[in-house]
């Protein structure tokens, strides 16, 4: 089973993938139709791409009628930003170090 991390940054590793999440972000929930008519890709494509991003948890549908809303869902992107905590802390505590030795050189 991979890891919710793994599933996120090979999701959003896509660029298509990655623009079609922002718009939703951006502007709201939209229809296929929609997304499609900004993307620059098929309407297929673009029916691909929701639903990896709807197995990742980043969007949600629902349906009215005949057409299907898409939006996004922030709160999947809780593991993707607590890896991001947890690499800056890594980095500035390595900036720290650096800073610590660089002033004992000086002396």
């Amino acid at each position: 089973m991979p890891d919710a991390h793994d599933t996120l940054f090979r999701t959003l590793a896509d660029p298509t993938r990655r623009a079609i999440f922002e718009r939703l972000c951006r502007q709201g929930e939209q229809t296929v139709g929609a997304l499609t008519s900004q993307s620059g890709v098929s309407q297929p494509a673009v029916s691909k791409h929701l639903g990896v991003l709807k197995q990742a948890g980043l969007v949600r549908d629902r349906h009215e009628g005949r057409q299907t809303h898409y939006s996004a869902q922030l709160a999947a992107l809780a593991p993707l930003m607590d890896w991001t905590r947890h690499m800056a802390g890594f980095w500035e505590s390595r900036f720290d170090d650096l800073e610590d030795l660089l002033k004992r050189m000086d002396q």
